[in-house]
């Protein structure tokens, strides 16, 4: 729909870069090299016209009644004592950004958009005034912010709108939002300019509200079982509790290297030492590694642990847990992801690692200790590894390019080489492996599990096994962590734990292929400079 005045017709037909200062180069502005672009050029010469009004095209507060959403369930309970196009008493007063607008001689029917939904505007020359009036026609424009005060009715044509008496700028947008009917779709723009996404694109909103949704069940779910959540150190002086490279960083004051944390697992379990039964901690992780659909350098996990459990009894919670979730978003335990049905509602399969490894790929790793011929076996069973890699990672490499693609229906995999599990605890009938399962769902890797290993001195050396690995090339095996080895010695009881990967759980539960498509900001290489933003379609 288009507006009313001319400048209307140029901005919903061109490209309008995005992204850049506020107004450069006009009246009381510092002057810079970087200058607008001529749609944002008019769109700030609007901005100084309606000061020259006397009207602040940025106040500093608004008046909001009612939402959107508010207003329509105000007018449906009184819809049914008005007569016949008959007008609400209320004087509301809504907020919004302008998303379209239609000029029809004396009236002009516009809508706009808060966070809780969309409503028309009805406003008339005659209720609003000609200044006004014209104002709106010629000053404003999609994409800004406005208030409008008035009195709910129905339209002739069955649509529930504000009879505006009143409206006014709330904040003047320079840029055009993106065109509507099309939305944003180049996909490097998107994650550049969420903000942008998340105007063009309804379908963007409402998967992050429902990760919200996802976020506020897990709270639940383990508030409602005794758990406390804890907040442990973000910059950590020594990295641990997973295998991975880590970022480096100077704290100056203490002049010495810190960590920036991979994992939140081992001052989780010094809890667990210091009394603490039952705690959790949603975290940002930071892992300084190669990026992927499944992979990006700051990401969110959530990790739990209870003491006296073991990870039978962290499986039969997890699978509540996936259930209550999927229950909360989709109101059932079932959803789609990637065109198959996913059901959560029966008891998850289980399989060990050996098994799915065996019946997959024909490589039995337990019959191959050997590192040059567990290898010479994965490649001719058609697996790509490299010829340094060591042996737990090549039985790592087995289970991700032979097993994980086919695990769409929940599936627990159980029991790992003790190599691969520098920090879970041996089985009792089988010291060569650990009471450990990873869950898969929808051919991805969902969480992943121990009996915690509370020998310190097992747990000591297999730090030290981890640092023969790293002597060996693994650059992601863990450093030894004496502190850590230090609070088991002080004597930590049986204990369960579990690391569940927010930003996956979210992928899983909305049906997206990227995980950048569940972050709202997520890491992205840095353009090279250059003049003003990349264009986006403008909104039609």
């Amino acid at each position: 729909m288009s507006g009313g005045n001319a400048d209307d017709t140029t901005e919903e037909t061109a490209s309008l870069a995005l992204g850049m200062p506020p107004t450069l180069g006009l009246a009381g502005v510092v002057d810079s090299e970087i200058e607008l672009s001529e749609l944002q050029r008019t769109r700030q010469e609007k901005a100084e016209a309606l000061r020259k009004r006397g009207t602040e095209p940025y106040p500093p507060h608004a008046a909001r009644t009612d939402t959107t959403a508010q207003a329509k369930d105000r007018y449906a309970r009184v819809e049914p004592t008005l007569p016949e196009g008959g007008e609400d008493n209320a004087e509301l007063t809504l907020v919004g950004r302008l998303i379209s607008r239609r000029h029809q001689g004396k009236t002009i029917f516009a809508h706009i958009r808060d966070g809780f939904g969309e409503l028309q505007l009805y406003i008339r020359r005659d209720d609003v005034g000609e200044e006004a009036f014209e104002d709106f026609l010629k000053l404003y424009d999609l994409g800004d912010f406005v208030q409008a005060s008035g009195r709910l009715f129905r339209t002739r044509a069955g649509e529930v709108s504000l009879r505006v008496s009143d409206i006014s700028m709330l904040s003047k947008a320079l840029n055009a939002p993106p065109e509507k009917w099309h939305g944003l779709q180049d996909v490097e723009t998107r994650y550049r300019q969420r903000y942008a996404d998340l105007i063009a694109n309804e379908e963007v909103r409402e998967v992050f509200i429902k990760r919200s949704k996802i976020v506020s069940s897990i709270r639940r779910f383990l508030d409602g079982r005794g758990f406390i959540e804890v907040e442990t150190p973000t910059l950590q002086p020594l990295y641990g509790g997973a295998a991975a490279r880590p970022f480096t960083t100077i704290h100056h004051a203490l002049g010495q290297t810190f960590y920036l944390r991979i994992a939140d697992e081992l001052y989780l379990k010094r809890l667990i030492v210091g009394g603490f039964e039952r705690v959790y901690e949603i975290a940002k992780d930071f892992r300084n590694e190669g990026m992927d659909r499944n992979h990006q350098p700051e990401f969110t996990m959530l990790e739990w642990y209870e003491a006296y459990a073991d990870y039978r009894h962290v499986m039969a919670m997890t699978e509540d847990l996936i259930r209550q979730i999927a229950a909360d978003v989709f109101g059932e335990p079932r959803f789609t992801k990637d065109d198959n049905e996913i059901d959560v509602s029966a008891p998850f399969a289980r399989k060990t690692l050996r098994d799915a490894i065996k019946e997959a790929s024909g490589v039995d790793y337990v019959a191959l200790l050997g590192r040059e011929e567990l290898l010479a076996a994965a490649r001719a069973a058609g697996a790509d590894i490299a010829s340094d890699t060591v042996w737990p990672r090549i039985v790592d490499e087995l289970l991700k390019q032979f097993v994980r693609p086919n695990l769409i229906q929940p599936t627990f995999l159980l029991d790992y080489p003790v190599e691969l599990s520098p920090l879970a605890k041996r089985k009792p009938d089988d010291p060569t492996h650990v009471e450990r399962f990873q869950l898969y769902i929808g051919g991805g890797e969902i969480a992943n599990a121990f009996s915690e290993l509370n020998d310190p001195m097992d747990q000591l050396a297999r730090f030290l096994g981890q640092q023969r690995d790293r002597e060996a090339g693994d650059e992601e095996a863990m450093p030894i962590d004496e502190d850590y080895v230090n609070a088991l010695m002080y004597g930590m009881p049986p204990t369960g734990g579990i690391g569940i990967g927010i930003d996956r759980l979210t992928m899983l539960l909305t049906d997206q292929p990227n995980i950048r498509d569940v972050i709202l900001f997520p890491a992205m290489r840095a353009l090279p400079k250059r003049g003003p933003g990349r264009a986006v379609e403008s909104a039609g």
